[in-house]
Order: structure tokens, then sequence, then C-alpha cells
């Protein structure tokens, strides 16, 4: 979930590498996935799609126990706003999204009012305020 991924977790991250236009998404989901490798495509193993991930750099260290690396995922599922815009998720968001517009490497990324599938605040546009943050 965004609010258990820790600045610590993700500071070997050098790049996002996304698979679908995120200007199109109102949030994504995201979660640190235990994987091979510190760079390259993941496998992905849940229902729905994967929508990005991140790319870790050389002094990314692998777990003792496991020998994989943490890396964040980013991905939806087929009853989320994009797929369904009535549906569960037309206001609100899951508890691990965030707007894909606020992510960037070692950044962990916020919920907006756009993520929680409304406009802008009132007091956003009135500052002139501009997402991501």
């Amino acid at each position: 979930m965004s609010s258990l991924i820790t600045e610590d977790e993700i500071s070997h991250e050098v790049d996002l590498v996304w698979l679908e236009d995120i200007d199109d998404l109102d949030y994504v989901r995201q979660s640190l996935d235990r994987l091979p490798t510190r760079k390259g495509k993941p496998a992905y193993h849940r229902d729905g799609r994967m929508v990005g991930y991140a790319l870790l750099g050389p002094t990314a260290k692998p777990s003792r126990s496991s020998g994989t690396f943490r890396r964040r995922v980013f991905w939806l599922l087929p009853h989320d706003r994009d797929s369904e815009p009535q549906g569960l998720y037309a206001k609100g968001a899951p508890a691990e999204a965030v707007d894909p517009r606020t992510l960037a490497a070692r950044v962990k990324g916020f919920k907006t009012e756009r993520s929680e599938g409304g406009p802008p605040s009132t007091a956003m546009r009135e500052l002139g305020i501009q997402l991501p943050l």
C-alpha cells in the first residue's frame, strides 16, 4: 500500500517505466513486489494489468534470505475506474492508489482530488495550483 511504502524502500530507484499513457489514468495502484532482477519488465501475476514498474540502480542489494529485489509495480484491476467509470471507484480510490502524475523515481506519490474521483478543489483552482504538486 502506498502509505506503507517508505522512502528507504524506494531509495535505489533510477527510473519508472510506463506501459500506458498515465495522462489517461486518474489513479494507479502501487505495491512493492519481490522480483528477481533490478531492471526489466517483471512478470505479472494479478488480475487486471500492469501499467508500469520501477527500475533499480546498481547499488540496490538483494534480500539476503530470498535473493530478490523489492521493486514498485503499478497496476489496475478490472473493476477500477478506468474500466468501470461508474463502478465501485467512481468516487474514492483503493488504499494503495495514487495519482500517477505525482509519481517519480524515489517519490511515493500522492492521492489527489482527481485520484479520488473529483475535480481539483476550489482552493487549488483559486490559488492556481496545478497537479502534480
